[in-house]
């Protein structure tokens, strides 16, 4: 005896409000619950209390008697376009791992802090061990010292103010003075180099780049067994970096 194929379970409710915010959207300029309750085909009863619910949520908004599409809607689209722009970050390091033999990283300097967004690793080019945290230690590691770099004097001062250098080797730079008056002489163009400055056995480096208005940056790391090859693998990153990320459109 052949089964039949059961029906999917549809949710009456979510249906009615979907209908609705349909309903919203083909108006553009707004619409009153009356209006909305005949386009929609609802009881108006019923569309007063859909209409509350997602207004509630942020779907709709109440504007003089009206009620138009609300914030929540469009970042539904706008999700969609963050997660489209984390999987395009992801693609671009996994490429510049394997062309660079190096673990890469993506980061951010986001609401004042350091933010790595992604990391790039694979068997025989481990990412660094982030022992300390990464956001914190900004003076020690090369993404770090990129990124307050991109920054002025006031912004640097400010993440030094909420963030105190920290000792994390023995070739870590903690005197704010030091450290700011080496930020003031890189080159805002050049790779960041950083030689066991935040972990013992790593060296790293990091090139600046710019998101939109977002202050970011693309680094890599290497054992020190592999230090000989870090000031290439930089210039290397240097000049594919462009081209890697001129070919994405994402939102940080």
């Amino acid at each position: 005896m052949a089964t039949e194929k059961a029906a999917p379970t549809l949710i009456g409710s979510v249906q009615r409000a979907l209908r609705l915010l349909e309903a919203v959207g083909l108006q553009g300029d707004g619409a009153t619950a009356k209006q909305l309750a005949r386009q929609a085909g609802l009881p108006l009863a019923t569309t007063y209390h859909l209409l509350r619910t997602l207004t509630h949520e942020g779907y709709l908004r109440r504007v003089d008697g009206e009620y138009v599409l609300g914030e929540a809607v469009g970042s539904l689209g706008r999700n969609h376009q963050v997660s489209q722009g984390r999987d395009a970050i992801a693609s671009a390091l996994d490429r510049l791992r394997d062309e660079l033999g190096a673990a890469t990283y993506f980061a951010t300097y986001r609401d004042g802090e350091i933010e790595v967004v992604d990391v790039s690793e694979a068997p025989g080019v481990p990412a660094v061990e982030e022992w300390a945290d990464f956001r914190v230690t900004g003076n020690a590691h090369a993404v770090g010292q990129c990124l307050l770099g991109q920054l002025d004097r006031e912004g640097r001062l400010d993440y030094l103010s909420r963030h105190r250098p920290q000792s994390l080797t023995r070739r870590t730079v903690t005197d704010s003075t030091v450290l700011l008056r080496r930020l003031d002489a890189r080159h805002p163009a050049r790779p960041v180099l950083e030689q066991q400055e935040y972990l013992p056995g790593v060296v790293c480096a990091a090139v600046p780049i710019m998101v939109g208005a977002a202050l970011c940056t693309i680094g890599l790391s290497l054992p020190v067994a592999q230090a000989h090859r870090l000031s290439a693998a930089a210039d290397r990153l240097a000049m594919r970096v462009g081209a890697v990320m001129d070919r994405l459109s994402f939102t940080i």
